[in-house]
């Protein structure tokens, strides 16, 4: 069966991102992205500047589960989860190796103790593609935070 990036496939791909961070199966997250990928965390005014600058940055799905790794045995956090609300992706132009997709977001922080507090709104800038095994996964996500002030526990990926 052929696989093809389309909305039905972005929606799934989407779905699946989230349950994972909100499930806590961080380390499955991980395998929807290409080997070679980027993830970043960025906010909207750096984003609309131009400016690379990230509050999380990977290039590689080995970064990725480094993270995962410190996140798992040398990080100290409070106790926290998330809960993603995620919006319909919007298919926008191909590129040489798949497509580019924007889909909406709100993140909801619950921490230990009970609080839930709204955490971050934004945009996912995606480019996906079909791997070598017929599976569509990251190249690229780019989470874009509406609000220029991120907590500083940003332990757990957007």
């Amino acid at each position: 069966m052929s696989v093809a990036i389309d909305t039905t496939g972005a929606l799934a791909l989407n779905a699946h991102c989230a349950r994972c961070i909100d499930n806590d199966e961080l380390e499955a997250w991980t395998q929807l992205f290409t080997e070679h990928c980027l993830y970043r965390v960025t906010t909207a005014d750096n984003h609309a500047q131009g400016m690379e600058a990230s509050l999380i940055y990977a290039d590689s799905r080995a970064m990725l589960n480094d993270r995962v790794l410190s996140l798992r045995t040398a990080n100290v956090y409070e106790k926290q989860r998330y809960r993603h609300l995620v919006g319909l992706p919007s298919l926008l132009e191909d590129t040489p190796r798949g497509r580019r997709s924007e889909t909406p977001f709100v993140v909801v922080r619950i921490m230990r103790g009970g609080e839930t507090s709204l955490f971050a709104t934004g945009r996912y800038l995606d480019e996906l593609v079909i791997d070598g095994g017929d599976t569509l996964r990251l190249a690229s996500r780019v989470v874009v935070c509406d609000s220029h002030n991120i907590d500083t526990l940003l332990a757990i990926p957007l």
